[in-house]
């Protein structure tokens, strides 16, 4: 089970819901993470896609929106879930 504190690199993910439309259903592998930003290596290329905004759906079907893992990884995993 993914929880916001988990570690999403190398995770397959797709873009289940956007303000920016163009985006849904974008798939691909996480490749590099920022506080606001995950780097998707996609069929096309490497991607930098903004969380926030975005609904994100991982390989397990469960959905996380953007806005709640929209931190630096080092400071989101010492979270507590």
């Amino acid at each position: 089970m993914i929880t916001i504190n988990s570690e999403f690199i190398g995770l397959q993910t797709q873009i289940a819901d956007s303000t920016n439309k163009s985006l849904i259903g974008l798939e691909g592998t996480i490749a590099f993470e920022t506080q606001k930003t995950f780097t998707l290596q996609t069929s096309c290329g490497s991607k930098m896609i903004p969380k926030q905004h975005n609904t994100w759906k991982f390989a397990n079907d469960q959905v996380i929106n953007g806005q709640t893992i929209a931190k630096r990884p080092e400071d989101r995993i010492k979270v507590k879930a």
